[in-house]
């Protein structure tokens, strides 16, 4: 698993290069504030380490959360807002396709992430949750899972996410992996 990950994500940075310069012009050019955007997450045991994502909101964006709290659409210890009004004009057609994501491939290449496993967790996330969903910190968290597979938006109940990484971990292959990759690539 982990020299797929080297290896994809290596590739993966290689070639997507022009991608990433032209996303960083966009970036720049549409609002003040960096091009990446790093923030504190739970890896494998519960490790902590810098994720790295092209940045789609404005750059206060983390001080303006707390305003938002009673718009959560997940039950659970997740924040998701559909129309977020902290998001950039570009930010919203970055995150459609996901391509807020592609610096997450640095990540995979540096060990902090593979391509497939749990998402990772911001921290004060961890703090609440319940025992059987500590597990999610068991294997280390990738890019894309089940639950970006299955569904990502359409599932509100961080139990039933909890549940399908769970699956996951239980079941875990390169064969699944393949398989999830090959599903989030419409997903």
């Amino acid at each position: 698993k982990r020299l797929f990950d080297i290896v994809a994500s290596g590739a993966g940075l290689l070639i997507l290069m022009p991608i990433f310069a032209l996303v960083a012009i966009i970036i720049k050019t549409a609002s003040k504030g960096p091009v990446f955007f790093g923030q504190k997450r739970c890896g494998l045991n519960g490790r902590t380490f810098t994720l790295c994502k092209f940045r789609t909101m404005d750059k206060d964006a983390e001080e303006k959360l707390a305003e938002l709290l009673n718009h959560n659409e997940m039950n659970g210890p997740v924040f998701k807002m559909k129309n977020d009004p902290r998001l950039t004009k570009i930010g919203g057609f970055l995150r459609k396709f996901s391509i807020d994501e592609l610096p997450q491939l640095w990540n995979v290449f540096k060990g902090d992430m593979g391509l497939v496993g749990p998402r990772p967790p911001i921290p004060s996330e961890v703090q609440q949750y319940d025992s059987w969903q500590r597990r999610r910190l068991s294997m280390r968290p990738g890019i894309t899972c089940l639950w970006q597979a299955n569904g990502r938006n359409r599932i509100v109940d961080f139990d039933e996410w909890a549940k399908l990484d769970l699956e996951y971990i239980d079941n875990w292959s390169l064969w699944l992996d393949f398989k999830i990759l090959l599903k989030t690539i419409p997903a």
